[in-house]
């Protein structure tokens, strides 16, 4: 397929550089260039690890006390025109 593209100077001289470096023809140099760039495989993304933590509750704590809490803000939200 023939058509005509503007390269930029910094690009054009490497291909240039690369043509007369490795006695190539400038449109192989071009579509070795172009086929290298567009084939690229993306990277495998990292595995994304989590340490986890046994929790619970220390002793002496009462979690009921949160429950109510959590209850009493919720409804304070809700008599104050927020909603639930």
């Amino acid at each position: 397929m023939r058509t005509t593209v503007t390269l930029d100077d910094d690009l054009a001289r490497l291909l240039s550089d690369r043509q007369h470096r490795e006695r190539k023809t400038f449109k192989q140099v071009l579509n070795e260039a172009l086929r290298a760039g567009l084939t690229v495989a993306p990277a495998e993304p990292e595995t994304y690890r989590h340490r986890t933590h046994r929790s619970g509750v220390r002793p002496g704590f009462d979690i009921t006390a949160l429950n109510r809490l959590a209850d009493e803000l919720e409804d304070e939200e809700t008599t104050a025109g927020g909603s639930a």
